[in-house]
């Protein structure tokens, strides 16, 4: 008898801002939940930091820079055994400007699913 196999869909999100980031993995979970998925996460990526140095003044004092610095906060959730009302649910969520959503479906191998 062959293994059914089992699908889930690794979602990873970025953005500049902690708090809307937050707010956008929370409606996604309870997006999730309500249509009966199982959700594992989120997990919380490394923050990766740019700095940028430039010179305050066009021309003059070159010993005088200005230090400015982005930072990108990035989340990880799984959704496991999610059904096809849990895709259409996620598809049309709205979420906040300024959050940078991937989306890839995995089979239960953590392989990427192969099209039918």
């Amino acid at each position: 008898m062959a293994k059914k196999e089992k699908k889930k869909i690794r979602i990873r999100l970025k953005g500049y801002d902690q708090r809307v980031l937050d707010r956008a993995v929370v409606d996604i979970i309870e997006t999730a939940k309500r249509t009966g998925a199982r959700v594992a996460g989120p997990i919380p990526l490394p923050t990766k930091k740019q700095g940028y140095t430039v010179l305050r003044s066009p021309h003059g004092d070159r010993k005088s820079h200005e230090q400015f610095e982005s930072r990108t906060c990035r989340r990880m959730l799984e959704i496991l055994d999610p059904t096809l009302d849990t895709l259409d649910k996620l598809k049309i969520l709205p979420v906040a400007a300024g959050v940078h959503i991937t989306v890839k479906q995995l089979s239960s191998a953590g392989k990427p699913a192969k099209a039918a």
